[in-house]
């Protein structure tokens, strides 16, 4: 089985469009990335499952002539979960509208306090480093 140049290309864009759609702060624009995700693994399932065949049932096509019906299972399974959610981000987005007044994902500020104490951390670690490095030198220039 090969996969055309096209389908590649179209699967590239809507993965690389939903990703980038995903990393924005607006939930809407996340919604969107998600969507766009969902119907791009869709589009692979299919484009996995091989040209259109028979219909996978014992006893009305040959079965070599039978199509795999995993993928079609698998694609509707992805729609299942892209609607759910689909929904669910739909109301998050609406209740951070009506309390907020915008959909923006904000920072957490205990994360914020993390990465300062890290940094801070980080800092102090490299200063003790370089102090018991001077400390090397003068005993060696001791000798």
């Amino acid at each position: 089985m090969t996969i055309n140049l096209t389908m590649a290309v179209v699967l590239a864009v809507l993965y690389s469009v939903g990703f980038y759609l995903l990393m924005q702060r607006s939930l809407m624009r996340i919604l969107l990335g998600i969507v766009i995700l969902g119907h791009g693994s869709n589009l692979l399932l299919q484009t996995a499952g091989g040209p259109p065949a028979g219909a996978a049932m014992i006893g009305t096509t040959p079965l070599d002539e039978m199509a795999d019906p995993l993928p079609q299972a698998m694609a509707l399974t992805a729609i299942v979960i892209t609607f759910a959610l689909t929904t669910f981000l739909l109301a998050l987005a609406y209740r951070s509208w009506t309390l907020l007044g915008h959909d923006e994902v904000r920072d957490d500020v205990e994360d914020r306090r993390i990465q300062r104490m890290e940094r801070r951390l980080e800092e102090s670690e490299d200063d003790s480093t370089e102090e018991l490095a001077k400390e090397a030198r003068g005993l060696e220039a001791e000798r």
